[in-house]
């Protein structure tokens, strides 16, 4: 069996639905890299970009909390719109933290980049995958989807992305069958009864959050349901009687939303959930702007989701 990575590697594989020049444009002009390249929250100043075999790309991130993280790259190989090879971290005093070997495949129009990051070891790649999910560091490459969106087809979205160690079927059972979805999809410290279930193109949900001080009801339409390898729904506040309603804390959030769920095979015993959010219909500007800054809430919200659905799918959970 083949697996994903070696163990002293990091892999990211993401499709987006981009054209190839667009995506390679998004990693190499740094003006459009200033628009997505770090965590969500985080900013960065290029101070040169040199690219080419034996360039360098210098550059600060900025943290949220105000914090900079001096960075330099160092180009060993540049295929045009095809492969990037560079170390990073490396100065005259110290060797590169890892290699990164990226590639980019046209397929049909929308393009897949393949990223492995090499460590000098099975250990300090560990060490470097936590350190990357406790910094937010994979909302990088959903930041990408979102400003590729905005930039080839004008749509505002959030995209959030994870991986789980489980197979594809057994994932999106975990999103369709109703007495697994209320386990794992209510944000932390919130509870879910579902008191209509309809899964299937065509069907709907009905279900009550209750949690933190707030019950509240929401309504989902399936538009689609393939399994397994997506899932399209549009979802609405609503109350009781199914009456459309708007989020007790959010009056101006967006009335309507659509969720799309893509499940990515990346081996027999791993998935890629993909979910890209956007608005649904005609929307004020303001509820376009309340949208698009709750992107950092709504990923700290998913991500409680997922850690969730992460512990449901585990072998111990008896899900398998």
């Amino acid at each position: 069996m083949t697996e994903f990575n070696a163990p002293n590697e990091i892999r990211i594989v993401r499709l987006y639905d981009a054209p190839l020049q667009a995506v390679w444009d998004a990693w190499t002009d740094p003006a459009q890299v200033a628009q997505w390249w770090g965590p969500r929250g985080f900013t960065i100043t290029t101070h040169s970009k040199d690219l080419r075999a034996g360039g360098h790309w210098r550059y600060t991130m900025h943290g949220p909390d105000g914090t900079d993280w001096p960075n330099n790259t160092k180009y060993l190989e540049v295929e045009p719109l095809r492969k990037l090879v560079y170390d990073h971290g490396g100065n005259d005093e110290q060797a590169p933290l890892f290699r990164v070997t990226v590639t980019f495949e046209d397929l049909g129009g929308k393009t897949q980049m393949d990223m492995r990051m090499a460590l000098a070891s099975a250990e300090a790649a560990a060490q470097t995958r936590q350190f990357i999910k406790q910094a937010g560091g994979d909302s990088t490459w959903d930041r990408l989807a979102e400003y590729l969106g905005k930039r080839c087809a004008d749509q505002d979205r959030f995209v959030i992305s994870r991986s789980f160690e489980a197979s594809r079927a057994l994932v999106f059972a975990m999103w369709t069958q109703p007495e697994h979805l209320a386990r794992w999809l209510p944000p932390t410290g919130m509870e879910m009864r579902l008191l209509r279930a309809d899964i299937r193109t065509g069907g709907g949900t009905l279900y009550c959050m209750s949690g933190n001080g707030l019950t509240m009801y929401g309504r989902a339409h399936y538009e689609e349901v393939r399994a397994p390898d997506r899932l399209v729904y549009t979802q609405q506040f609503c109350d009781e009687q199914e009456r459309i309603a708007r989020h007790p804390l959010a009056p101006v959030w967006p009335e309507t939303m659509r969720t799309t769920v893509d499940f990515t095979a990346e081996g027999p015993q791993r998935t890629r959930v993909t979910v890209t959010w956007e608005i649904d219909g005609p929307a004020t500007a303001e509820e376009r702007a309340v949208f698009l800054a709750a992107r950092a809430g709504m990923t700290q919200g998913w991500t409680g989701s997922f850690d969730k659905l992460e512990a449901a799918l585990a072998p111990e959970s008896g899900q398998r």
